[in-house]
């Protein structure tokens, strides 16, 4: 009977023998990749980056190396995944495993007596935003166990003695950071508590002379100094207000000033704002009042007076920085070899050259040759032409419709995503029209978010120098854009990547 069957088989058709062979096939291949799935699946599919760093900080995790300096710390590797990655989940559950395994060490080098390592491991913790509970519960032991250790009494009177010297917080012996040690020990100490609040209304005092004064660089020091201790001490919301009023008046001066055209006095008024308050300094310091400049850099150059244009400019630079798009075309036409003026009125070669000047021009202009090279941009050839015939109809037409062929020039790079062409147009656009500030302030922060796009991508892709790159394109496009310092992180997290 069994004969038969085996011979039943080796008379069926041959496909049929085929699509079992290939079934059975099929079916190995299954089972060995249930077998050896992990390496099977790496080889047949490279993990990305951000799962090789995963795997990295895994292994960082189980060495005990929750986070390190070098960037080869768990913390680090978890948070440099996350930063190609944002949505991958495994990262961040692992960021809250190194979150209970420095809290389990900070717990653990309690147990044992060694108090010294509890620091770094609870700031971990915290850090990562371990449960608060827990958090709480380790601190409380550690502070109680180092105020055990710690002559509590003799700090106070160190404190309270370097009050009455007038050693407020000059230093670490000083008033101030003595009393703020001993409530790092014993944060319900009433006594350091209320040294602490006479020592920073002590320190607050001359901040109301000086803001009646109109000293605000002296005001700001000193609410800087005092919130370092405690942002909550009743004196300061008072003089939080002041020094919001007397900055007010400040800003409203350098406005007024720019409305009136008084340029140098705006310019003086923002660098004392730099100086006193940075925080303080208003966006027309870096915008409406450079876009100023650059209009008198421009007059100045045309009406041959370099000497004035080249102190505009470095009024201009000191406002916005020399790396500025706006200013590096300008810089390079001063600096580049005068046009020699022909006296009018103009002769047939003269007029001859004006052609051969407007003609140069639109081919620049073709190639995308708005402003450099210098002398052979568009932007230099219709100057030079303008130097020689001031009243040409057909030089007048040309410089009128740069700036319009510029902006359409930029949109239609934006459109195509070509945004180094996009930043080139915006530049030349901003050279011919610079009185366009809204419009051009647009551009740049439509422009800035795409470079960012494009930074986000290459981040994700893990290329860090070109997401780098793209990230300082929109920095300088537009300082304010959203998400431009969250992709700074982002960037710097993911430093461990390299290595």
């Amino acid at each position: 009977m069994r004969a038969r069957q085996f011979a039943s088989l080796r008379v069926l058709p041959a496909a049929w023998r085929r699509g079992l062979a290939i079934a059975g096939g099929v079916l190995l291949a299954g089972a060995l990749l249930l077998a050896w799935r992990q390496p099977l699946g790496e080889w047949l599919w490279p993990q990305p980056r951000a799962e090789q760093l995963r795997l990295r900080a895994e292994r960082a995790l189980a060495a005990g190396r929750l986070s390190a300096a070098d960037g080869s710390g768990a913390r680090e590797l978890y948070e440099a995944a996350l930063a190609l990655d944002p949505d991958q989940r495994a990262a961040r559950a692992g960021l809250a495993k190194v979150a209970r395994a420095a809290l389990a060490r900070a717990q653990a080098a309690l147990d044992a007596g060694r108090e010294d390592a509890v620091a770094a491991d609870l700031q971990l913790a915290q850090a990562l935003q371990a449960p608060q509970a827990e958090i709480a519960r380790v601190q409380a032991r550690w502070q109680a166990r180092r105020a055990a250790q710690a002559d509590i009494p003799a700090l106070l009177a160190q404190a309270q003695a370097a009050q009455r010297a007038g050693h407020l917080d000059d230093g670490p012996q000083a008033a101030l950071p003595l009393y703020q040690q001993v409530l790092a020990l014993a944060p319900r100490n009433l006594a350091a508590a209320e040294g602490r609040e006479d020592a920073l209304a002590q320190l607050l005092q001359p901040a109301q002379a000086a803001l009646a004064a109109g000293n605000v660089a002296a005001v700001a020091a000193r609410i800087r100094r005092a919130e370092a201790f405690d942002p909550g001490h009743p004196d300061l919301p008072a003089l939080r207000a002041g020094l919001a009023r007397a900055l007010e008046h400040r800003q409203q001066a350098l406005r007024r000033a720019l409305v009136r055209r008084h340029l140098v006095a705006a310019s003086a008024q923002c660098l004392a704002l730099r100086r006193d308050v940075p925080e303080a300094e208003p966006a027309e310091c870096r915008g409406a009042l450079v876009d100023a400049l650059l209009v008198r850099v421009q007059r100045a150059a045309a009406h041959g007076n370099a000497a004035a244009a080249r102190g505009l400019l470095q009024q201009a630079e000191a406002l916005a920085g020399a790396a500025d798009p706006r200013l590096r075309g300008e810089a390079a036409r001063l600096a580049a070899p005068p046009a020699v003026a022909v006296p009018a009125p103009l002769d047939h070669r003269s007029r001859a050259r004006v052609r051969q000047l407007l003609q140069q021009a639109a081919r620049a202009q073709a190639r995308g040759d708005w402003l450099t090279p210098p002398g052979e941009s568009a932007w230099d050839r219709l100057r030079a032409a303008r130097a020689l015939a001031p009243a040409d109809p057909a030089v007048a037409a040309a410089l009128h419709a740069l700036g319009p062929a510029a902006r359409h020039c930029q949109a239609q790079a934006l459109r195509d995503n070509r945004l180094a062409q996009a930043e080139t147009c915006l530049d030349a656009w901003r050279q011919a029209d610079p009185r366009a500030h809204a419009a051009l302030a647009a551009a740049a922060q439509a422009l800035a978010e795409r470079w960012l796009a494009v930074a986000d991508e290459r981040l994700q892709a893990g290329e860090l120098e070109r997401a780098q790159q793209a990230w300082a394109h929109a920095a300088a496009l537009d300082p304010q854009a959203p998400g431009l310092e969250a992709l700074a992180q982002r960037l710097r997290r993911a430093r461990p990547a390299e290595r």
